[in-house]
């Protein structure tokens, strides 16, 4: 490729998605070029800054809320709120409010059409400015080779915009070409099928076009987060597994898995061809401490394959557009001058493996697979985990350290950031509060107070200890919100996954058990005691494919994955129940007729989510603590006090931690007993709920906004029809 071009797109994009230093006035006014002339696109920086209006639309953003525009990416969000990564009720499991497709009446989220009328709030719209591109490109007199880079990127994200809509509703219209504005632009729903071989035909288109400037090791580092032909395979694969799945694949048809497995491995070579790899392979580190780093490594991050880059701008009078990540400040302590943190519920904390691969005795969710010889030790949860649950969770006596220092006169705080240790165990001031699992009168160690968490989220974060040169500007105004840490939306890791998991649908449990050996020898496991696996895995096709689900559980948690994986696998209630008007081949027919019993899970239908904390012991809680410090003097309110030079030196991830675990466990022995919280809701008599995930909302209905902008477009089977007076919707997902 032309050097000249590389330069050139590098500085547009880069100006779309504010990277680098550039003129941000694009940004700035967020236009739409569909009024661009057919001559703008003659020129290449014409035709590139409509593809720079592309990305800007259509990458993914780890500050916002699933919506039409945008997916989940690990946020409490009401996706990630219905799975077991946090507690409360998102929409999707609230036993008690029915989602219907009225306005006014528990509406149905609108991931299918947003805001009508505004070319710029909708998911169509997005869809018409990629057509537009590419026909305004194919039409121009740029030369093929500056065609082929950039109609290769456009490609991309038609197939990315289109597949966003087919995980939700199946079979949508399929729209190739700019329409005009009128009453008759109207397309109905196609096919799933044919949306499915849409997607991956714009994803081969996509690959082919990209592969001469990207598989000789990817696009220059200036250019890093770019797609490339790999960003186009990758997302190929997890389309052709969906496909696969049982939300689409009620029979089980092998055919839809040998596709799979063929595609996803045909792609790995050339994957690998643009760069990518799994991040520090041969080098895991001490304590997994290479795959906590990835999370904030850009230059030569071979883990990134769809990536959306930010910058620490603070605001859009600079040289760049503002792009902040916020993940990091919403994940950090108050004392830290973080956001607060987030809390995740006692479910995935108690199901992470322990150390030796298997689960813990006391989870039983998974029971095909093997049993740890550890004990499982709910009571001291830090002890003998699997390597990634120490940067998955921070908890009572953890080192996280940060550049930056938050103390003043009045904090109290007594840790400069280099030196950071959580200490949030917490106490009550009453006795009733203190054996009530509803109660909110919380009060946290080392001036946390009524800002305590029981236990935090870590995952992602820009850990000092492995990231010596943070991405964020840290400030005693806004703490980490000016971060420029990227969220990687697939990763190299979710591509071996998304290949074990075919491979074992189509019956090559070998190929599976070897991607899973590769995602967990990153981490530290050996090949000593098989990296922790069961030695069944190859030859039982159920055992197997319960331990990759396991495993994409893991290493994928708080990315925004974990929800998607419930659906495709039917495993909130195993596909069991019916929904209204649906044909005789909506029945699950393969996986014996049930997901979760095939896979030895527990539905999650019938479950519910609370959190934990650790709380001091009613030996020294007795006389109860205080709610905060005196302004003129120096009484802490901490029931522990006194015995806060019995504390250990708080866990350092940086050396082993066989010895600090056990110090810290005498700590806990002592002085701290573990006590769950309230976290999903309990009725107005104080019984409590249960999750439960209506099975029509496995294949979403169309809000009724959408079917009033297209009258043509059939409801969805289970789902209320507004075009014909509520009745049960007539169109059949699962149809070829």
């Amino acid at each position: 490729m032309k050097r000249k071009n590389i330069k050139t797109l590098g500085i547009a994009f880069m100006a779309a998605v504010a990277f680098t230093s550039c003129s941000d006035q694009f940004l700035q006014d967020k236009k739409n070029y569909d009024s661009a002339s057919a001559d703008s696109y003659n020129y290449y920086s014409g035709a590139l800054a409509r593809v720079a209006d592309i990305y800007m639309w259509c990458l993914p953003d780890a500050t916002a809320e699933p919506s039409w525009k945008y997916n989940s990416t690990g946020l409490a969000d009401l996706q990630s709120k219905s799975t077991e990564e946090y507690s409360g009720f998102g929409a999707f499991v609230d036993p008690d409010a029915e989602m219907t497709y009225q306005s006014g009446n528990n509406p149905v989220p609108d991931y299918f059409q947003g805001q009508t009328g505004n070319i710029q709030q909708m998911a169509w719209g997005r869809i018409r400015n990629c057509n537009d591109v590419i026909a305004g490109i194919e039409g121009s007199t740029l030369s093929q080779e500056e065609k082929n880079e950039l109609l290769g990127q456009v490609y991309f994200f038609r197939a990315w915009c289109y597949y966003n809509l087919v995980k939700w509703y199946g079979g949508v219209p399929i729209i190739k070409e700019v329409q005009d504005i009128v009453a008759e632009s109207v397309v109905p729903r196609s096919s799933t099928k044919d949306c499915i071989e849409f997607i991956c035909d714009d994803l081969n288109t996509s690959a082919t076009l990209l592969a001469p400037f990207t598989e000789n090791g990817g696009w220059p580092a200036t250019e890093f987060g770019r797609v490339t032909s790999g960003t186009a395979l990758a997302l190929l694969g997890r389309v052709r597994l969906l496909y696969a799945s049982p939300l689409f694949n009620r029979k089980n048809d092998i055919e839809r898995w040998k596709k799979a497995y063929e595609d996803i491995g045909n792609s790995i070579s050339r994957l690998n061809a643009c760069g990518y790899g799994l991040l520090y392979e041969s080098n895991p580190g001490v304590n997994a401490s290479g795959w906590a780093s990835m999370f904030s490594q850009v230059q030569d991050n071979t883990e990134a394959v769809f990536v959306t880059l930010y910058n620490t701008n603070t605001s859009s009078s600079q040289a760049d557009f503002s792009k902040n990540n916020t993940w990091e400040h919403g994940i950090r302590p108050s004392t830290a001058l973080g956001g607060g943190g987030k809390t995740p519920s006692a479910m995935l904390v108690d199901m992470f493996p322990m150390a030796d691969g298997k689960r813990p005795k006391s989870c039983t969710t998974y029971t095909m697979i093997e049993e740890s010889t550890h004990s499982g030790e709910k009571d001291y949860p830090f002890m003998n985990r699997d390597p990634r649950f120490y940067r998955t969770f921070a908890f009572p006596g953890v080192r996280w350290a940060f550049s930056g220092d938050p103390r003043s006169e009045k904090s109290r705080n007594p840790y400069n950031g280099t030196e950071y240790e959580l200490w949030n165990y917490v106490w009550y001031t009453s006795a009733a509060d203190r054996d009530n699992s509803e109660s909110g009168n919380t009060y946290g160690a080392d001036n946390l107070l009524s800002n305590a968490k029981g236990f935090y989220i870590r995952k992602r974060s820009d850990d000092l200890d492995v990231n010596g040169s943070p991405r964020y500007v840290f400030d005693a105004s806004n703490g980490f919100r000016h971060s420029a840490s990227p969220y990687m939306e697939i990763r190299y890791a979710e591509v071996l996954l998304n290949y074990a998991e075919a491979a074992c649908g189509a019956g090559h449990m070998d190929v599976a058990v070897e991607q899973l050996q590769k995602i967990r020898a990153r981490v530290g496991y050996t090949s000593t005691n098989n990296y922790g696996l069961q030695s069944n895995l190859t030859s039982d096709q159920q055992a197997c494919m319960a331990a990759i689900l396991y495993e994409r559980q893991i290493e994928l948690a708080y990315e925004g994955k974990r929800f998607d994986d419930l659906r495709r696998w039917m495993l909130f209630d195993g596909g069991t129940e019916r929904v209204d008007g649906a044909p005789d081949s909506w029945t699950l027919t393969g996986w014996n007729g049930n997901t979760c019993n095939y896979l030895g899970f527990t539905p999650l239908n019938g479950q519910r989510r609370d959190n934990l904390e650790f709380r001091v012991q009613n030996t020294y809680n007795n006389g109860l603590g205080g709610k905060s410090w005196a302004i003129d003097d120096d009484n802490d309110p901490d029931p522990l006090k006194d015995y806060k030079q019995m504390r250990p030196d708080a866990m350092d991830l940086k050396i082993d931690l066989s010895e600090q675990q056990n110090e810290l466990k005498t700590f806990y022995e002592t002085y701290l007993v573990r006590k769950e919280k309230k976290g999903d809701a309990y009725n107005t008599d104080q019984s409590v709920k249960y999750m439960h995930f209506y099975p029509k909302y496995y294949l979403l209905g169309l809000y009724q906004g959408a079917q009033s902008a297209n009258p043509t477009l059939l409801q969805t089977i289970g789902w209320g029809d507004y075009m014909n007076g509520g009745a049960n919707g007539t169109f059949d997902p699962l149809a070829e």
